[in-house]
């Protein structure tokens, strides 16, 4: 992403106004991400710098660099190759030079770009280039076509030779830049979709029977019809076309390119040849990776959006827990838990079985809630879940203890993983999917930062899309959750260190053998002696470690250790230690914020500048050190008596739980083993554009049945009074 240094003043304007920020801002950020700063840390730390840019901007302006680093990568490999082949001249270094988008850069090489053996190439070498170039410009008086038929060129006729004059002139009308510009112009404001069955493929691809003769402008298909139809051309079940009317691309074409002379319908044949042979299929390729992009973006964006809610959603901490894996066939995996979430205990139960399991079953949830002193119970919601709850609910548990079903999503892909044979060696697969579940409970976030993001159900099209750029987004939104909540440097797992600032998985692996062979970290000034990790990771990741029970309570806070200088002087300065500040609200309230401002502290100022920003932010830390920014927990219950589709009544009201969000709507879990869809015309009593301005994945809502339709599976549901 390093950007010369003579470069990054446009750059960094043509950002600034795309991002509505100023050029100085984007200069301190592009410095501050080439010194190897990480958003979180940046978006946290250098207010002052940036002038308080979130992550948001950050991300954007770090993949706007990103882009020009590769925009100039390939206007260089351009200006080399027609250098050694010694075709630049200073008015195409100059226009490739102005070039600011890589498919005008494209455009303009596109001539020069060495080619396979076209048809025009071919034609060259027999010797009727003369030829195209009188009938392309009209100088066509005195040339006869006759005059290019030679037998030991293989130009047997006149017609060959007209033919061959074609496919030069079609060759050199795609090559038009101008041309090119205005037909994509074209192709982006008219061009429409066109989707049809391919013959005999009517029952095979069933699933898409909507698309079997479907058509709408290209440019106002939402992405989830995109995608879809993408897949189904990618199955081979569509036949998909994204093209505008022919005759208005033709007709461009044939103002811009006319001939007077003899021979202009030869030109007109040339004009028509190059748009149903070249520019046709090249900028239907072209807009057809332009939607998909638009389209992935989108699907991405929703997809990161339900991972971010998802791994944010509330913990109910530190307390010991019971899960249950259900099945009908195989009975209940079921596992003990430390607060720590390390396993205590673990058997099968059959609570779905004849009487006497069931009341085997009863007999040991009951005996291990006393034993381990049990505070929660998590059940699987997949398979037999809602069977097994109600079991649990029956036994007359003390009342202390929670009973709730957790998503399980991901739970079995987990239990596979190395991860999963890394932690429970000795266990098998339906132990560790038990452990995911209760941990989910118990933290929802440490615990699925161990799963790849992708494998997660709530996403939209999710393996349709650019798979690259997905692991982009997620893994920006897992670091985000991950620096956001903070992580506990001596519990947290590989997996979780891994996303903090600045480290990675080397250096989380690092830090947790020191831990193993020295004991817990008691300070932060002890990350210094982990190998490998030098003052520049320890800037990053030391402000998102936390250490609970360290002698400096600013160890288990989100105060900086660059800051805590500036902390003991407030502290100092009111008669108090630091934990007493931290302690007593009335000490700071004295505090004037103004007094410990440095001189530097405008935007762009050195990486130690400190202004209201960064000090406010300290000041509220000190009130609620090391705080979790998640929602408080609340159970859970669904419906008692609603266990099944045979269970749903018309106009019934249910409470549920978001489990997806769309485009086009929220799938919502009412307890019966199938999601419920609230389409996005029922998701309040109002016009609604995006349905995340409305729910959030895991929110609790009540929700009215409209239709339910056994045959397809289907539950229509609603949020509107009706």
């Amino acid at each position: 992403m390093s950007q010369n240094q003579h470069q990054l003043p446009h750059i960094a304007h043509r950002i600034s106004q795309a991002l509505n920020i100023t050029s100085q801002q984007v200069v301190a950020t592009a410095q501050l991400l080439e010194e190897g700063a990480t958003v979180p840390f940046i978006s946290r730390y250098r207010k002052e710098m940036t002038g308080s840019l979130d992550e948001t901007q950050v991300v954007a302006i770090r993949d706007q660099l990103t882009d020009f680093a590769a925009l100039e990568k390939r206007r260089r490999n351009m200006l080399d190759s027609l250098a050694e082949r010694e075709l630049l001249t200073p008015a195409l270094e100059q226009a490739l030079g102005k070039a600011e988008d890589l498919t005008t850069l494209e455009d303009i090489f596109l001539p020069y770009k060495q080619k396979r053996k076209t048809r025009a190439v071919m034609a060259k070498e027999k010797g009727l280039e003369p030829l195209a170039q009188a009938l392309f410009t009209g100088q066509d008086s005195t040339i006869q076509p006759a005059d290019f038929v030679d037998s030991e060129k293989e130009v047997h006729s006149e017609e060959e030779a007209l033919a061959g004059a074609r496919d030069i002139m079609a060759e050199w009308i795609s090559e038009d830049a101008n041309l090119r510009a205005n037909l994509r112009r074209l192709f982006a404001d008219k061009a429409e979709v066109r989707s049809s069955v391919v013959k005999k493929k009517q029952e095979e691809g069933a699933k898409y029977r909507d698309y079997f003769d479907w058509q709408e402008i290209a440019n106002k298909t939402p992405s989830h019809r995109l995608l879809a139809m993408f897949r189904g051309a990618e199955e081979k079940v569509l036949r998909l076309a994204i093209r505008p009317d022919e005759d208005a691309a033709l007709a461009l074409i044939k103002r811009r390119f006319s001939s007077q002379g003899r021979f202009r319908e030869q030109v007109q044949l040339a004009a028509e040849e190059s748009y149903k042979r070249l520019l046709g299929p090249s900028l239907e390729n072209e807009l057809r990776a332009d939607v998909k992009q638009r389209a992935d973006q989108e699907a991405i964006q929703v997809f990161a959006e339900n991972i971010r809610e998802l791994l944010l959603a509330p913990a109910l901490g530190q307390q010991r827990v019971m899960a249950l894996d259900p099945g009908f066939r195989t009975g209940a995996k079921l596992v003990c838990l430390s607060e720590q979430g390390q396993l205590l205990d673990f058997t099968t139960v059959y609570p779905t079985h004849g009487a006497k399991q069931q009341e085997e079953a009863g007999q040991t949830i009951t005996r291990l809630c006393q034993k381990h002193r049990i505070r929660a119970i998590a059940i699987g919601n997949g398979t037999a879940g809602r069977e097994t709850e109600q079991f649990v609910r029956g036994l007359g548990l003390d009342t202390n203890i929670l009973i709730t079903l957790v998503n399980e999503s991901g739970a079995s892909i987990y239990s596979a993983s190395e991860v999963a044979r890394r932690e429970f060696p000795d266990h098998d697969i339906t132990v560790r999917g038990a452990v995911s579940i209760g941990r989910r409970l118990q933290d929802p976030l440490a615990e699925l930062v161990k799963l790849d993001p992708a494998s997660i159900g709530v996403g939209q099209y999710q393996h349709d899309v650019n798979q690259a750029a997905l692991k982009k987004a997620l893994d920006d939104v897992v670091m985000h959750c991950v620096n956001t909540v903070g992580v506990e440097v001596n519990s947290g797992s590989q997996e979780l260190l891994a996303y903090v600032s600045g480290l990675g998985p080397g250096l989380a692996a690092k830090i947790i053998a020191w831990r193993e062979e020295q004991g817990p970290f008691v300070s932060r000034k002890q990350l210094l002696k982990v190998p490998r990790l030098g003052a520049k990771a320890f800037e990053q990741c030391a402000g998102f470690l936390r250490i609970h029970g360290a002698k400096n309570p600013l160890d288990n806070s989100a105060v900086h250790p660059e800051r805590y200088a500036v902390v003991e002087k407030m502290a100092a300065d009111v008669g108090c230690t630091v934990k007493e500040l931290m302690e007593r609200k009335e000490l700071r309230d004295q505090i004037d914020l103004h007094r410990y401002i440095s001189k530097d502290s405008g935007k762009g100022g050195s990486s130690q500048a400190l202004g209201l920003p960064t000090l406010r932010d300290i000041l509220e830390e000190l009130a609620r050190p090391g705080r979790d920014p998640r929602q408080e927990f609340t159970a859970f219950a669904f419906a008692d008596g609603v266990n099944s589709m045979d269970d749903l009544i018309e106009e019934m009201r249910l409470p549920g739980i978001v489990t997806n969000v769309t485009r086009f709507g929220a799938f919502v879990d009412v307890g019966v083993h199938q999601d419920g869809l609230i389409h996005i015309s029922q998701l309040a009593d109002r016009f609604v554009k995006d349905p995340a301005e409305v729910v959030k994945v895991g929110q609790q809502v009540t929700v009215r049945v409209l239709e339910v339709d056994q045959q397809r599976k289907r539950i229509a549901l609603s949020l509107r009074e009706g």
